[in-house]
């Protein structure tokens, strides 16, 4: 048996040697691993700054440049006529990352600015790893989220400012307003009519870090018309009515008719100028005025103004309605022929009361073609109202010669078809009918002012036309005002306040002249009538459904806006008004 020693040997080669376990050893074993990687990064960094610097910094500036840029443009403000802003340009910022200069890791960079930006981490690494510097991480920074990360202080971050263009009541004023596209260039609106007058020249300081200095750095405003409570309060129950139904479109106008200003230009649909690059291009155009309809029986009280001036009729005079008439292979007939039949002998208030189209016929039967196109003319019809929106389309009538000498024509255009005008000329024409005569120009500017408001330009405007005389319009105004308490303009009834009205349902031409199943329902109305001022028309394209007419879908739209107006204008109530709520639709 053959025993082990209790204490063996080591192998030769398992033992380890005693510098290799050492404190000393290990100590300069990390110190040159220290040294040798402060080495490399010091050969780098004088690779990047001296060998390769003066390109790199090229190639970031270059970059710089070739990408697109928010464009600096020096607008002056537009603000409504309490002076809420409607437009400004403010300070934003396009952020630059520098990877060669991080103080943190470029996987912590991307998890940080992820965060902040909202946009995915994997990407921004990904962007990071591509190159050294000049990498374009975001756009239209605002100038909280670019204190924040000032505030932060992220190093290898570049946050340079540029100016643009800010719309801070979005679509509500959109068609009014306009914008301004990436490229600088005004599009529509009033950035576009009045370009001379919104730019202004800006000095070659240093862009400002708030956005409260860009307002006051010229001190000039464009100050409009338009208040934006009504505006908002008209904008909200258009969209409700067209959504309600169906319709294509809606305009609803708000003038006074004293001076023409505009307190209120709602359009649907619209569109948020700050994101124009989203909108259907037709929401570009403010339809209110660039586009033209068929009025239909809210031209009816200016045609028997015409007939009033004239002196062919009196308000005291009766007209037979026997409910339908035939002109060579024409028929006219009331709406109501088919439930009511003729309505015999009617005066001339029972005519706009019950909106009789073949009682307008014999009223402007009366009257000689040759002067009722005369009057046509001397209205306007034809012309632009002058409103400092572009794209203005001017009424289109028949030629002279086609209108006189053809019965047809005339008798058409009694009862508000066959010809067309757009929104704004049916809110003048009624303007008239309001403020004793007069034909104002409808306007949205104030003009330039001051902080203080004091008016540095002010537009020129032609002097007002009379065109009906005083005694005229209160006579009309009678009749309109028996429409409302009594007559299809029943909806547009407002407790306290005495309201004159006139409902139109047209039907709609296509291309091609033909009347169709379309068509086009509206109200005016016209308020105080004791102490008349404001003229608001509401007009919807293409209301659905059978019961679609003026009296039951605009009427009620103009009724709920004119509860506003009065109290935002302080319009004291009416001696002798109804206290009671409107009565229901008929």
């Amino acid at each position: 048996m053959v025993t082990q020693p209790s204490n063996p040997a080591p192998r030769q080669g398992t033992r380890r040697p005693r510098y290799l376990s050492s404190p000393r050893f290990r100590l300069v074993t990390v110190w040159s691993c220290m040294v040798l990687a402060m080495m490399g990064l010091s050969a780098r960094l004088a690779q990047l700054q001296l060998v390769v610097g003066d390109q790199l910094k090229a190639q970031a500036e270059n970059q710089r440049q070739n990408l697109p840029q928010v464009p600096r443009a020096a607008r002056r403000p537009i603000i409504d006529r309490q002076g809420n802003v409607l437009a400004v340009d403010r300070v934003v910022y396009t952020v630059y990352a520098h990877p060669m200069l991080f103080s943190r890791s470029r996987e912590e960079m991307a998890e940080t600015l992820a965060g902040l930006l909202a946009r995915p981490q994997e990407n921004l690494l990904a962007r990071f790893q591509e190159q050294e510097t000049g990498i374009q991480v975001a756009v239209d920074v605002s100038e909280e989220l670019a204190e924040r990360m000032r505030g932060m202080r992220l190093d290898g971050l570049e946050l340079l400012p540029s100016q643009q263009r800010f719309y801070p009541q979005q679509a509500l004023m959109s068609q009014l307003v306009g914008y301004i596209n990436l490229e600088g260039e005004p599009q529509a609106g009033l950035e576009y009519a009045l370009q001379e007058k919104l730019l202004y020249e800006l000095d070659d300081a240093p862009l400002p870090h708030t956005f409260e200095q860009l307002p006051t750095r010229d001190g000039i405003r464009l100050q409009l018309t338009v208040d934006s409570r009504l505006q908002r309060i008209a904008q909200r129950n258009l969209e409700a009515t067209v959504r309600q139904h169906g319709a294509k479109r809606g305009a609803l106008i708000v003038m006074d008719s004293r001076d023409g200003a505009v307190l209120s230009l709602a359009v649907a649909p619209t569109y948020d100028p700050n994101r124009y690059y989203e909108a259907d291009v037709e929401q570009f155009k403010n339809w209110a005025v660039s586009d033209l309809y068929e009025p239909g029986s809210t031209f009816k009280p200016i045609n028997v103004a015409i007939a009033l001036e004239e002196g062919v009729i009196s308000p005291d005079d009766y007209i037979y309605d026997e409910g339908r008439l035939q002109y060579d292979q024409w028929t006219i007939q009331n709406v109501d022929y088919k439930a009511v039949g003729g309505r015999g002998s009617i005066t001339i208030t029972d005519v706009l009361r019950h909106s009789s189209n073949v009682g307008m016929v014999h009223i402007m039967e009366q009257l000689k073609r040759s002067t009722y196109y005369d009057w046509l003319e001397t209205l306007g019809l034809g012309e632009s109202t002058g409103i400092e929106l572009p794209a203005e389309a001017p009424a289109q009538l028949k030629s002279r010669p086609q209108f006189v000498n053809s019965a047809v024509e005339a008798a058409t255009t009694s009862f508000g078809q066959g010809f067309s005008l757009n929104p704004m000329q049916q809110v003048q024409l009624h303007g008239a009918l309001a403020n004793g005569g007069k034909l104002v120009t409808p306007h949205v500017v104030r003009g330039l002012v001051d902080l203080e408001g004091n008016p540095e330009w002010v537009p020129e405007r032609p002097q007002a036309a009379s065109v009906f005389s005083q005694e005229t319009t209160q006579s009309v105004l009678g009749m309109m005002e028996e429409v409302v308490n009594s007559g299809s303009g029943k909806p547009a009834r407002v407790a306290n306040y005495r309201v004159a009205g006139k409902t139109g349902t047209a039907q709609k031409a296509n291309e091609y002249g033909e009347y169709g199943n379309g068509r086009i329902v509206s109200f005016v109305g016209i308020v105080p009538v004791d102490n008349p001022r404001y003229v608001v028309l509401a007009v919807i394209d293409e209301p659905l459904g059978e019961d679609a007419y003026g009296s039951t879908v605009t009427a009620p739209l103009v009724k709920s806006v004119i509860e506003s107006l009065v109290v935002m204008a302080g319009v004291p109530p009416s001696n002798g008004a109804t206290p009671s709520p409107a009565a229901p639709a008929q």
